[in-house]
């Protein structure tokens, strides 16, 4: 497997073709190999590409290889609309599936575990609670941005997605990652956007560029910040 040394850090990486893709992305999990997957390239543009995201690879290999505790307790942290809050959980013997509530400054999470639940029941039922969130709020930021920018999908739907927030498809279908939930107002927002303009330019290409500037000034922050935080929340 070829490795891309970055500093002290060597990146290994593994590449799938993914034929389906007009573009490459890079995921970087939790001990495994760094995957990057799109359109077939030579060994030579994967270096590229990965020498391209070698920050931020490295950023995240050093955040999702630190030790885990074992369960999610009462105290326990998790993300929501930018923001980190703090997890009630509640015995529920009588469930066989933890359950998750929000209330505005705080989770409940019912457990059928008892005063903990365990990282990968609490995982799916987080993201359980971001598709429900994510049908019941997006629609009315989507209608204002159409609103203000004049770009109006066929129509969109909440659809999971291993290594990307959203996507607009060849038809003007907008889809969006639940866990956009995770991130804030204005992230939301210039996704929204960012998907609005490809339904005038499928490419990320200067023309592109220029339209997501006029309804986001400051796009560029917004990407970084959500590239930062990265799809491991």
């Amino acid at each position: 497997m070829p490795i891309f040394q970055y500093g002290t850090t060597a990146i290994e990486w593994e590449f799938k073709v993914d034929s389906t893709l007009a573009h490459h992305y890079v995921t970087v999990e939790r001990n495994k190999n760094v995957l990057l997957h799109g359109p077939k390239v030579t060994l030579e543009e994967q270096e590229a590409l990965i020498r391209y995201r070698a920050k931020w690879i490295k950023s995240r290999l050093a955040d999702v290889n630190q030790p885990l505790k074992e369960e999610i307790v009462t105290g326990s942290r998790a993300l929501y609309g930018g923001r980190t809050f703090y997890c009630q959980v509640i015995p529920s013997p009588e469930l066989s599936f933890p359950e998750i509530s929000f209330n505005q400054s705080r989770f409940n999470v019912l457990s059928p575990e008892g005063h903990f639940v365990s990282h990968r029941l609490f995982g799916v039922a987080l993201e359980y609670f971001y598709q429900q969130k994510a049908q019941q709020k997006l629609g009315s930021r989507i209608r204002h941005w159409q609103r203000e920018t004049g770009l109006e999908a066929m129509f969109w739907r909440v659809k999971p997605f291993e290594a990307r927030w959203a996507n607009c498809t060849e038809n003007n279908v907008i889809e969006f990652n639940p866990r956009c939930m995770a991130l804030s107002t204005r992230q939301i927002d210039y996704i929204i956007i960012h998907e609005l303009c490809h339904i005038v330019e499928k490419r990320h290409n200067k023309t592109f560029w220029q339209l997501v500037g006029q309804y986001c000034p400051d796009w560029k922050i917004r990407h970084n910040e959500i590239e930062a935080q990265g799809m491991n929340l």
